[in-house]
């Protein structure tokens, strides 16, 4: 039968060890307090102690107290070494590195796992050493030529060494920054406003990064710069105006100079281009006339020899070629007889129009000017016999 059935019988059978007699027909719940002793005089029990009830003398009353002491104290024992064993190992992320100080000083430097420690002895501090962090700067300083100008920096650096970090310095960020304006104003105070605002941005970002890192090494931060970003340069507003405008001036000048330069490898190719065929021409020229001088020298030379050979054939000959040529281009020529004072007049255009039916039927089957010029001398030279003639038979 159950402990709590109804029917009023008694039963000592209540798992709180009240009894039916004491509690009556009470159905309520036990009491906390005396639970509390129970689960004290057992765990007492367990740890060697002797247990004791509310009937006992006063004897075994102090002796139960004692147990209850006894096991608070051993349950306070389990709470701390529970408490030392949970606090003796860490994790360090892949992000991160530990570092150790046994006693207040430094004793290691951990790598990513789970790491032992040594509980109240040892702190540990993690640092994050992968992550790139940002820092801004902006201020406005002295250039060299004695210019105001406002310039915007981006510093993004990362731990390089954690030992360092947590150690040589006490707010490493503020380091930081002391150091960033130290380094920009520095290298600012030696540069000219038109580097800063032009074409200098990008030299002025290398440099104030290499002294960045200069100072920080010195200093035992354990920072280390990944990037420094110029974001902007700017005079002051009472002169941006100004400013502005010098820069479209220099704009300007870039784009013309631009231009000159873009007509200059136009102009300059075609002009040498030109100067070599002018060279070409006149070694051409040079070579043409050398050659024609040394043919008529040659055609000198045979001709001298022939003329050694027969002097008044070839002289003749050679007169008639000299007449040959200055008759060709002449269409009238006047003669001076010396049998006479009168001038002789041919009119070597109407003789050529005589000629002129003969003289295109022999172009056209391919005769030369120079036949038709022969025979025109021919008949000038019979013209001249023939009047020679009459003029000796008239003197006669």
């Amino acid at each position: 039968m159950a402990w709590n059935e109804p029917g009023g019988n008694r039963n000592d059978n209540d798992p709180w060890g009240t009894g039916g007699g004491r509690r009556g027909n009470d159905q309520g719940p036990p009491d906390l307090d005396e639970a509390l002793k129970k689960g004290l005089e057992k765990l007492n029990r367990m740890l060697g102690g002797k247990g004791g009830n509310s009937g006992n003398s006063g004897g075994s009353s102090s002796g139960g107290s004692a147990g209850g002491f006894g096991a608070v104290i051993a349950l306070a024992a389990i709470l701390a070494l529970g408490y030392v064993v949970f606090q003796s190992f860490y994790t360090v992320d892949e992000q991160e590195r530990a570092v150790v100080l046994r006693f207040g000083e430094y004793s290691t430097t951990e790598n990513p796992g789970l790491r032992f420690k040594v509980p109240l002895i040892d702190r540990v501090y993690k640092v994050g050493v992968t992550n790139v962090r940002t820092a801004q700067s902006s201020g406005q300083m002295l250039t060299m030529d004695e210019n105001l100008v406002t310039v915007d920096l981006q510093v993004q650096y990362r731990v390089g060494n954690a030992r360092d970090y947590v150690l040589n310095v006490r707010d490493s960020n503020e380091a930081l920054s002391f150091a960033t304006d130290s380094a920009l104003r520095h290298e600012v105070g030696s540069s000219t406003l038109d580097e800063v605002l032009t074409e200098g941005r990008a030299e002025l970002a290398i440099r104030v990064e290499q002294r960045l890192q200069s100072f920080l090494r010195e200093y035992g931060a354990g920072l280390e710069v990944v990037r420094v970003n110029v974001e902007s340069t700017q005079p002051p507003s009472a002169v941006q105006d100004a400013f502005r405008e010098v820069q479209r001036a220099r704009e300007d000048e870039q784009r013309l100079k631009e231009e000159a330069e873009t007509y200059r490898n136009r102009i300059v190719p075609e002009a040498r281009g030109q100067a070599q065929r002018l060279i070409e021409e006149a070694n051409a020229y040079l070579e043409e006339v050398v050659e024609r001088a040394r043919g008529e020298s040659s055609r000198f030379t045979q001709l001298l020899e022939v003329y050694e050979i027969a002097p008044a054939v070839t002289r003749e000959r050679m007169y008639i070629q000299a007449v040959e040529q200055v008759l060709a281009n002449s269409s009238k020529i006047f003669i001076d007889t010396e049998s006479s004072g009168n001038m002789m007049y041919l009119p070597l255009d109407r003789l050529m129009q005589g000629t002129g039916g003969s003289s295109s039927s022999s172009r056209s089957s391919g005769g030369s000017n120079q036949a038709d010029i022969g025979m025109l001398t021919d008949q000038v030279l019979q013209e001249l016999r023939s009047r020679q003639d009459t003029n000796i038979r008239r003197s006669r």
